[in-house]
């Protein structure tokens, strides 16, 4: 890399993992990672404690792979409706207010099922069928990720 030395590379990095951090405790997320010329890197929160993983992005995959749990059977479901950013769902419109859907519930195509904050915008999340809510994923107040379900509709 033309010009850059170890110390270049170290404060980017050090101001990387400030700046990840700093996402990390305003968003709630337990995991952020970027990747920028040769390095790819990872903070994660873990029981309250940060931990950061940088690597050249080369590595395999496999290497640096998320922490999470293998994909649970709802991820594949032909009625899952996922998330469309990383944000913290909400079941209704305000704290108190009643949710917008239940399990066992009808909706029609376009109702609102949830509310996703991103970035201190509410993002209403729209049913994409009409059908029977069969299952609710997220709990009110829960940090999601992009495409991760958050109920099912049958």
């Amino acid at each position: 890399m033309g010009g850059r030395n170890g110390k270049d590379n170290h404060n980017l990095e050090s101001a990387w993992i400030r700046e990840l951090a700093g996402i990390l405790e305003e968003t709630g997320l337990t995991e952020i990672e970027i990747e920028k010329d040769d390095v790819r890197l990872r903070v994660s929160r873990q029981g309250g404690v940060s931990q950061m993983v940088a690597a050249p992005a080369q590595i395999a995959p496999s290497v640096l792979a998320p922490t999470a749990a293998p994909a649970a059977a709802s991820d594949n479901h032909p009625g899952a409706v996922k998330s469309p950013m990383v944000g913290t769902a909400y079941l209704s419109a305000s704290p108190g207010a009643a949710p917008f859907i239940k399990e066992g519930g009808q909706v029609t195509e376009g109702q609102t099922v949830m509310i996703v904050e991103a970035m201190k915008t509410m993002n209403p999340i729209a049913a994409p069928r009409s059908g029977t809510v069969s299952k609710i994923l997220v709990s009110d107040s829960q940090p999601v990720e992009f495409d991760e379900p958050l109920c099912i509709i049958e």
